[in-house]
């Protein structure tokens, strides 16, 4: 009968004749049959890696400018998706509700939000605002001057918008888009809201983004302006 090697080492333990010479030559032939060891990667040496840290920060030193203004396209595009999405939200809450709803700006503080008229609900918990980030401001351009059906927009022709629909809070004007109960835009909320964001270099115009009512007047929409110089 073939004996196993630790058999085998159990075997010469027992009889006192194992020396170590045929201990160290027993284990290894038992590493051996288990199969190869394997083999571990060499690791990097200090040399290497501070080359690769030093190649980092050049990288990283040269495309920063870009990254930044791309992160600040991102803030711009982002703002203006939040505001269009909120008009839809008022829209749509007008009509559920059948209550008017205001989507107001605050150019000076740069805050939005949006909430129910006042004197249709006692408490509006689902008043929600935002505020701009920094490098961003509002602008609010006046209504359109006509309605859909070709009537002036106003009972005087020579009003204006900031005579017609601002709300004044302490000194500061807000401006009002305001959906009626059945979801549409009212005739005098303004024609469009421009998001511009401040250049780098604070003398050029940085870019620009405008939501404004489309050629139909049921709804706003996200359009690209083009930079002044």
């Amino acid at each position: 009968m073939k004996l196993s090697p630790t058999t085998t080492t159990r075997t010469r333990l027992e009889r006192g004749r194992l020396c170590p010479q045929s201990l160290l030559r027993t284990w290894t032939f038992a590493l051996q049959a288990l199969g190869p060891i394997p083999s571990f990667r060499r690791a990097f040496t200090l040399i290497e890696l501070i080359l690769v840290m030093a190649l980092i920060t050049i990288v990283v030193s040269v495309s920063l400018p870009s990254l930044k203004g791309f992160f600040k396209g991102r803030d711009l595009d982002s703002e203006a998706r939040r505001f269009l999405s909120l008009t839809h939200y008022a829209s749509s809450r007008a009509v559920a509700e059948g209550v008017p709803m205001e989507l107001y700006v605050d150019t000076q503080q740069k805050l939005y939000g949006l909430r129910a008229q006042a004197g249709f609900l006692e408490s509006d918990s689902r008043a929600v605002q935002y505020k701009l980030p920094e490098e961003l401001s509002f602008e609010v351009t006046a209504a359109p001057a006509k309605k859909i059906s070709g009537q002036d927009n106003f009972d005087d022709p020579e009003a204006e918008f900031a005579n017609a629909d601002d709300e004044s809070t302490g000194t500061r004007p807000i401006k009002i888009l305001r959906f009626t109960s059945d979801g549409f835009i009212g005739d005098k909320s303004p024609a469009a809201v421009i998001l511009r964001q401040r250049a780098a270099d604070d003398l050029t115009e940085g870019s620009a983004l405008a939501i404004a009512q489309s050629a139909t007047r049921l709804n706003y929409e996200i359009r690209t302006l083009q930079q002044q110089r």
